[in-house]
């Protein structure tokens, strides 16, 4: 298994360790599983914390190999923050890896989970990457990273009471823009009849995001970018794709376009710009952080949306 050699290969890096630096003084050394949760983190920590992301920019969390860097960032952090829902399939293997007894906290506690319509068994594999019966995807809904952030805070406010007050600060500071970023979002929306919202994508990551702005989206993978649909799958859609005139269809940053272009293709349909669905983009791109990658994702999908 490809993940377990990994894991093996791992360990030897555990040698390395005791010769690393330490953190910068003043600096709390804290890991984030993936580069969007990583910008949050950093939000609410603002200069007291030193945020290292495992899944960097326009990387794929769902296939995730660890690196010896990896094992390293863990064994020296203070906490571990994690999506949860079954995104990190890998973290649990990695901690024991890296000896990591810290706390893991889960920012997306206490959301109202979404169901998958089926579970993600990725063709029978067990490589770390199941989902089990909840979307992990919450992120997409602005308001259930405002769950993440109020979580966020509460738990480096446990690891650090000194910046208690720092950290609640800056995470209502952070709570304000989700909310200026959901009422413009809202109301962008409010423009377009709801039978017009009508979405095509490569993954189904935007389950949250269509049920809180109403918006449909059909997806050509599972949830997860590691999935291959079958093909009575992909016909189906593109039977459906003509007969609903759909012209909203969209590529993502880390997911393969070869599906994608196989329906452009068959069906007419240009695709539009490049969704962000589970990493931001790199530094100069589109989408740094969490709010430009909502802002740009909705700008893009509007101007596709009003052609249907």
């Amino acid at each position: 298994m490809r993940i377990l050699r990994s894991f093996s290969i791992l360990l030897a890096a555990l040698a390395l360790v005791s010769s690393l630096p330490a953190a910068a003084a003043g600096h709390i050394p804290v890991v984030a599983s993936f580069s969007i949760l990583g910008d949050i983190v950093a939000n609410v920590g603002g200069d007291r914390i030193a945020v290292t992301t495992l899944v960097g920019p326009d990387e794929d969390a769902h296939v995730f190999q660890p690196a010896p860097d990896d094992i390293k960032a863990l064994s020296r952090a203070k906490l571990v923050v994690v999506n949860g829902l079954g995104f990190e399939g890998w973290m649990e293997r990695l901690a024991q890896s890296a000896n990591y007894h810290g706390a893991i906290v889960t920012a997306s506690a206490g959301i109202h989970s979404r169901e998958l319509v089926g579970e993600d068994e990725h063709d029978g594999h067990d490589d770390g990457h199941h989902h089990g019966k909840d979307d992990p995807h919450a992120w997409q809904d602005p308001q259930n990273v405002i769950v993440y952030t109020r979580n966020i805070v509460a738990a480096l406010a446990r690891l650090d009471p000194a910046g208690a007050a720092a950290y609640r600060k800056n995470g209502e500071a952070y709570v304000g823009k989700l909310q200026e970023l959901d009422r413009w979002a809202i109301q962008q929306f409010a423009q377009i009849p709801e039978a017009k919202r009508r979405v095509i994508t490569s993954h189904d990551a935007f389950e949250y995001f269509g049920a809180h702005y109403k918006v449909r989206f059909l997806a050509a993978q599972g949830v997860s970018t590691d999935s291959e649909p079958s093909a009575r799958e992909v016909a189906a859609l593109i039977r459906q794709i003509r007969a609903e005139k759909i012209k909203a269809l969209f590529f993502e940053n880390m997911s393969n376009p070869k599906l994608l272009q196989q329906i452009a293709r068959e069906t007419g349909v240009t695709p539009g710009g490049k969704l962000y669905a589970d990493a931001l983009s790199r530094a100069g791109g589109p989408a740094p952080d969490y709010l430009a990658l909502m802002r740009y994702n909705i700008g893009q999908l509007l101007e596709k949306i009003r052609l249907n």
